[in-house]
């Protein structure tokens, strides 16, 4: 059997030569393989699938897979297990086949927003997902427009800094770390809060500051304030969520310590999650990763899958989501998983933003973004956003 590290095409059934029962076994094997996590024996794959075999011509098959690099025997006179090759072969084999049926309500609550909380159903589609894959999941967003804070909290810290919770009407949860000149209380906080929320929504002014509290909180909403205008206009990088990751703690292939380690610094790696979500925007289609496939984005190898798909707006590819796993993953019916997740956020994300007249951005890394609209927002806001000092 010939390496081939493209997708393996169907044998036609009624020609049906040795290279082709060769693949069969190979997939057959793998595929019990993912069920189970044992290795396989000849006879093993013979009762379960491949009767019409010998077990001698299914064990010269495995010793002839075994030479080409598909498979491996850990112990001698055992069963085998497939290799990176192999998986990557399988997962190439049914990449553009729907022949696995799942549940069309598997992801109803993506298919039943109504908000104009973007952010915020982006990322519980995400955990969605990966609930029902059981992987860790990253998804990368363009930045969604005319997006203003609605929120503001303060939590502290220690006495020497506190941490400002923005809160966007999109529901994006945004965090500023605030250094305090001295030690306040948490009384004093919570009245610099209200401060916020005055500035903010226009409320009745709080009467129980000190005067060097109001100091303090004017200073304070302004620089949160101006740090939001900033980041918001200059936006040069996707947007990248991320969930699921002590899910991987109880995979089985991530028992060994440095097995799991390499696959979480993997995951932790936000550059290396774009690098793999804008191939695969660029690609248009769903997308695979297997083991070495990751080498030149961890510095150990990893026993890892990451499986992408692109998400659309008005049919543009505006983002990607991933999954990432080991590489003994049911990737049949992930992916019938990925294309309904990917479907779903689409329609539901065109539909929203025709709905709220919401407009959406890609990254600019040459530009600093601020519309006409923005421009006359931000004017419009002034009076609350920056105090004139006289």
């Amino acid at each position: 059997m010939k390496k081939d590290r493209g997708i393996m095409k169907t044998a036609p059934i009624k020609r049906i030569g040795k290279q082709d029962r060769e693949r069969r076994v190979l997939l057959g094997l793998v595929d019990y393989y993912i069920k189970t996590g044992k290795p396989v024996g000849s006879n093993t794959l013979k009762e379960t699938e491949f009767d019409e075999l010998s077990s001698a011509t299914i064990r010269n098959y495995f010793a002839h897979l075994e030479e080409e690099g598909y498979l491996s025997q850990p112990h001698t006179s055992g069963g085998r297990i497939p290799t990176d090759l192999a998986f990557r072969t399988y997962a190439n084999a049914y990449l553009d086949t729907h022949d696995v049926t799942i549940d069309a309500n598997l992801f109803d609550s993506v298919r039943d927003f109504e908000s104009r909380e973007i952010a915020g159903f982006l990322q519980e589609s995400a955990e969605l997902l990966g609930f029902h894959t059981h992987c860790a999941v990253f998804l990368s967003a363009p930045r969604f427009d005319h997006d203003f804070v609605i929120d503001l909290k303060l939590v502290s810290i220690d006495i020497q800094r506190c941490v400002c919770i923005l809160i966007t009407d999109f529901g994006l949860i945004k965090t500023e770390i605030l250094h305090l000149p001295e030690k306040f209380s948490t009384f004093a906080l919570k009245r610099i809060e209200s401060y916020f929320k005055w500035r903010l929504r226009g409320l009745d002014k709080p009467e129980n500051l000190e005067p060097d509290e109001e100091a303090l909180a004017q200073a304070f909403y302004n620089e949160v304030m101006l740090r939001f205008i900033v980041g918001y206009s200059s936006f040069t990088e996707e947007e990248i969520y991320r969930t699921g990751f002590s899910r991987l703690l109880g995979v089985p292939e991530f028992q060994d310590p440095v097995l799991l380690a390499s696959s979480l610094s993997l995951f932790e790696n936000v550059h290396s999650m774009r690098l793999l979500l804008r191939e695969c925007m660029t690609l248009k289609s769903l997308h695979v990763w297997i083991g070495n496939d990751l080498s030149t984005l961890s510095s150990t190898p990893a026993n890892s899958a990451v499986l992408a798909i692109p998400y659309y707006i008005h049919q543009n590819a505006v983002g990607a989501v991933g999954i990432l796993g080991p590489t003994r993953l049911p990737y049949r019916t992930l992916f019938a998983k990925l294309r309904l997740f990917s479907e779903l956020v689409s329609d539901t994300l065109t539909r929203t933003l025709y709905k709220h007249k919401i407009s959406f951005r890609q990254p600019d890394r040459q530009g600093f973004y601020l519309k006409k609209e923005e421009q006359q927002l931000i004017g419009q806001a002034r009076p609350k956003l920056l105090e004139d000092k006289r």
